[in-house]
Parts: C-alpha cells; structure tokens; sequence
C-alpha cells in the first residue's frame, strides 16, 4: 500500500509540474487551451504560376507563411515580392534535390564548391536516396547556409526553416546541420520525425538548442476515398490545443505546372496543388470550419520572435 501511495504522490507531483509548465501557446500570450495554427505553403520559387497562387493565399487567404525554394527559376520574382510586402512571412525550404525530370535547378554555391550534391550534369541530385549516400555533410551545411545568406541579402526577414522532401531529417548526420543552421541564424524550424527510432533524440537536440518547433505538424495524409478536401476538413475537425503546423503547395492551373508534375497523382502533383490553393483561398466551407473549431491562425515569425526573445533573456 505505501509503495502505491509513493507512486501515486510522483504521479500527482507530475501532474502539478505540467501544468504549471507554460506551454508554447502560452508563452506566445494565448491560452493553454488554445487551438493555434500555422497553414504554410511550400515551395515557392518553384514557377510562376505557384509564386502568383502563393501570393494571393497570402493576402487573401488562409495561408500564415511560405518558404522559398532559393535556387529554383523563379526565386528572385518570389524574393522581390517577399521584400517589397515585409508583412509577408516567409522562411527558407532547404533545397539539397532537384527531383523532377522536366526542370531541373542546380547549387547556389555551383557545381565545383559541392561536388558531392550535384550529378554530371551539375543539377542537384535527383533523390533522397542520393543524397543521403553521396552527400557530404559540409557540403551540405555549406550549401544550406549559402540558401538561407542568399535570401536574406534580397531582403527577405527569414522567419524559419523547412526542409525539401524531408532529406535534411531522414539521415542523422543531416539533420545535424539543419539544427546547426537553426542555431546559427537563431531559427525556429519545422520538425519532421519521418523515422519514429529518431524522434526522441531529435526533438531533444531543437529543445537543448533552444530551436522552437510547432507541437505538432500535419502532412495532409490522404486515406482511402478520401478527397484532398476531405483531408483538410478531418485535420481541421481534430486539431488539437497547442501549436499546429499543416503545410500545404498552392498554385495556378498552368501548363508549365503540369508538364512539371505530369499526371501521376502524387501527393504534390498538379491537381493537388491547383484543389489547394481552392480551397484555402476560396472555400467558404473550410472557413467556416476553422471559425466554428475555434482555431486561430498564427505566423511562423511569431515563434522565430519568441524564440529570439527568450534566448535574449537567458
């Protein structure tokens, strides 16, 4: 009996400790119960017609924030954009791939500076696969700095970092550099524990760096029968209290888009992007949605704010 006693009294001293633990809701001035979300659109910079559907979901949209793709074509319309609007949020997508077969992008640093990231042709390797057994680390960590330096000189105020396809957190010694340059630049980032074995030491190194992250990120995972609005309308039906991240790709309907993406029906292809950009710049339903779950919209530079507040304070 006394040994459960003894259990029991850790248990409530546990349950004490969280909850005067401020949360990250909290500390960014809301309410613990408080349901906060970031909707983030990827890849712009990609082509034109997805930097015109980035910049609408940003003005009139749902959409929080973006990240640039900083060494695809269209970087610098995007960059100029960025700049002229600062009210606009945008981080960098870390880009060590240049996966599809039509357009192809190479290193900002050029082929010679990181030899091990680039093909014969000089074009960034094709996948993540690739990368992860020819890559070295401080090619890696080099060209990933030259992205994120080369937005910040057009002007773009960076407020976090992403990944492209998720390379940088499927390999250890990868995603070390991602925590470095978060460090280094006094980033929050987008965390992605593709590799369940990886999650605990992962998260781990954001906190001992002080890298703030969402509580929890949604992929948009389609099940069986479901639509790309179906996704979005469940995620939004079970959204958590906390930090909530969901990233998302908008763009025009373009014949640029689809001989980029073609007609296989990805995840990330044509008609996925163009009923995206829909439904979270035009959908009156998914608006709808969020007023009556409660969900308040919140910007990723208002955690990169935090984050530089509070290490400014230790």
């Amino acid at each position: 009996m006394a040994r459960w006693r003894w259990i029991g009294g850790l248990l409530l001293a546990a349950s004490s400790l969280w909850a005067q633990t401020p949360t990250l809701a909290e500390r960014l001035g809301y309410n613990r119960r408080d349901k906060l979300l970031i909707i983030n659109a990827d890849d712009a910079g990609l082509i034109h017609a997805e930097n015109l559907a980035t910049l609408d979901a940003l003005r009139r949209g749902l959409v929080c924030s973006s990240t640039l793709m900083v060494p695809c074509p269209w970087f610098p319309e995007i960059a100029s954009a960025a700049t002229a609007d600062p009210k606009l949020d945008f981080g960098v997508h870390l880009v060590v791939n240049s996966e599809w077969s039509t357009m192809r992008w190479g290193p900002v640093l050029g082929r010679t500076a990181v030899p091990s990231l680039v093909d014969t042709q000089g074009y960034l390797l094709g996948s993540v696969r690739e990368v992860h057994a020819r890559a070295k680390p401080a090619e890696v960590e080099a060209e990933c700095r030259a992205q994120i330096q080369k937005a910040l000189d057009t002007g773009v105020d960076v407020s976090h970092l992403d990944m492209h396809m998720h390379t940088l957190a499927l390999d250890a010694r990868l995603f070390e550099v991602y925590v470095k340059l978060a460090r280094e630049f006094d980033l929050p980032a987008r965390f992605l524990p593709t590799r369940e074995e990886l999650y605990g030491a992962q998260l781990a190194r954001f906190k001992q760096e002080g890298i703030l992250t969402p509580d929890r990120l949604y992929l948009g995972a389609v099940q069986p029968g479901e639509t790309v609005a179906d996704v979005w309308r469940r995620v939004l039906r079970g959204l958590k209290p906390g930090v909530s991240e969901l990233y998302i790709h908008v763009s025009l309907d373009d014949p640029e888009l689809r001989a980029l993406t073609g007609d296989d029906p990805m995840r990330t292809g044509w008609r996925d992007r163009v009923e995206e950009y829909r439904l979270f710049v035009t959908d009156p339903e998914l608006r709808r949605l969020l007023e009556i779950q409660g969900i308040k919209l919140i910007h990723w530079r208002d955690l990169r704010d935090l984050q530089r507040r509070e290490r400014r304070g230790k």
